[in-house]
């Protein structure tokens, strides 16, 4: 039986809110992501790893040291990983003659691998080289998808998923203005895909909804796609089941448009509203003809006193 396996009892109150943090929850903590450099990763392979880091700051772990594995054969030392640092998400680079800049980007479900997509990597710009002013640490970015390939192939649509899984960060109650700053574009043209990082510039326009403007910050990398380990349907089914108490209540008489707003029908009985209280005006008397019309056209005869 593996160490990490064991039911162990804590003895120190740290070490209780330790396995408190790990157990399963209605609303799972952020996803962490490990980023783990091969027996043979060479100079790009290891920049690509630090700036990617630099994104996924703080919700991501670092492994400095080489570790000669190859996950499409065995997965072992991954899923290891994965339970040790309690990370759901893993990027992995190796360099070598058949495969060279080989990043492989994957994700877990119950400490075990789901996806797993290798991609290539044909053109790299680091942070550094770009000479522009960064978005802060923890910054959640807006993820932007162009090119029908992400719509149309399966494969393609399944790297989308992991992608937004892999960079969303936290949810987020409340947005404000000024906190979208950071944009993550990918664009899938003609077998590659090119992401490109831009730092969200808000302009003077001349009145209250400022201009935006787009300024390149880094990374940029173009890739291609190679190997693919996907889950079997009825597994990545299962992978996406939510519990029940999540579920929201139907509430009856109650809708939502896309915008989020609420809108309720209320039920009435119908009103008089010849009986209906109305402001008491000069103007709005009624003259003694009126009256008289409305009780049928004969006016009562006053009695004579004798």
């Amino acid at each position: 039986m593996d160490a990490l396996d064991r039911v162990v009892k804590p003895k120190t109150k740290r070490a209780k809110r330790f396995l408190e943090k790990r157990e399963p929850k209605l609303k799972e903590n952020t996803k962490n992501a490990m980023l783990i450099k091969g027996g043979n990763a060479n100079l790009t392979v290891t920049e690509v790893l630090k700036d990617i880091y630099a994104v996924k700051k703080p919700f991501a772990v670092l492994y400095k040291k080489k570790n000669i594995t190859r996950p499409f054969e065995d997965q072992t030392s991954l899923e290891f990983f994965s339970k040790k640092s309690d990370c759901s998400l893993f990027l992995f680079g190796s360099h070598n003659k058949k495969r060279p800049n080989n990043l492989i980007i994957g994700r877990m479900f119950d400490y075990h691998v789901l996806d797993m997509i290798e991609l290539g990597i044909e053109k790299f710009v680091s942070l550094k080289d770009v000479k522009n002013s960064k978005c802060p640490e923890g910054t959640k970015p807006m993820l932007i998808f162009a090119g029908d390939m992400f719509d149309v192939n399966e494969e393609y649509r399944r790297l989308k998923s992991l992608l937004i899984d892999f960079f969303r960060g936290p949810s987020v109650p409340n947005i404000r203005l000024a906190g979208l700053e950071y944009v993550l574009h990918f664009t899938a043209l003609d077998g590659k895909i090119y992401m490109r990082s831009y730092k969200v510039l808000l302009k003077k326009s001349g009145c209250k909804i400022p201009r935006i403007e787009l300024e390149e910050m880094g990374p940029s990398l173009d890739l291609v796609m190679r190997r693919t380990h996907l889950a079997s349907d009825d597994l990545y089914k299962l992978s996406l089941k939510q519990p029940k108490a999540l579920k929201p209540k139907k509430k009856k008489n109650i809708s939502h448009d896309v915008f989020g707003t609420t809108y309720g029908r209320i039920h009435m009985q119908k009103q008089d509203l010849s009986k209906l209280q109305t402001r008491k005006m000069k103007g709005l008397k009624k003259r003694p003809a009126e009256k008289s019309a409305e009780d049928g056209g004969v006016s009562p005869k006053k009695s004579k006193s004798g």
